[in-house]
């Protein structure tokens, strides 16, 4: 859920709605008249967006390369083989 909330009202209760995005998942944005708004969301929230981000983006790379193999401009080349010992 999101809720838009101006600023004077954020700054008068602040504990109140960092609660909301903790403890009800709620994402808030601030509304900041002649500012850009801003947005208050749980740190998990925030986690969890960013490691769907990375994911996309990884996919994105894979899909890319096998698009490149697919169309012919791939390469081989012989594996390296290291000893136990390297």
């Amino acid at each position: 859920m999101m809720l838009a909330v101006n600023y004077s009202t954020i700054r008068n209760n602040l504990k109140d709605y960092c609660d909301k995005a903790t403890d009800e998942s709620e994402t808030v944005i601030v509304t900041r008249k002649h500012e850009k708004n801003v947005v208050i969301m749980s740190l998990e929230q925030y986690n969890s967006m960013m490691k769907a981000l990375r994911n996309s983006e990884y996919l994105a790379k894979i899909d890319r390369a096998y698009e490149q193999l697919e169309s012919g401009q791939g390469r081989s080349h012989d594996l390296i083989e290291l000893d136990d010992d390297e």
